[in-house]
């Protein structure tokens, strides 16, 4: 029992130093703050409905029509269901 414990400690002092993957990646991870605050700010801080903050990053125009996208097929689905509901259709026998 002893001889095990003694080959534990030496083998748990080989490495002595941390190996850290992903926390090195997100604490030296580059600051984009200011590039992203100048995107956002261009034109100005009062934005109207003709250049919404939320639409001038590269790829908003992808998620926001995914977005719209998601949302319409719900809706339609929704009202699919409550005529089935108001007119009795679609029942299973």
């Amino acid at each position: 029992m002893i001889a095990s414990r003694i080959a534990t400690r030496s083998l748990s002092r080989v490495h002595t130093h941390q190996r850290r993957g992903i926390v090195d990646y997100l604490t030296k991870y580059p600051d984009k703050v200011m590039a992203t605050k100048k995107i956002q700010m261009a034109g100005g801080t009062l934005q109207g409905q003709n250049n919404p903050t939320w639409l001038k990053q590269p790829g908003d125009f992808a998620v926001t029509g995914f977005g719209m996208l998601l949302v319409s097929f719900g809706l339609v689905q929704l009202g699919v269901g409550y005529y089935r509901l108001a007119t009795g259709k679609g029942k299973k026998d």
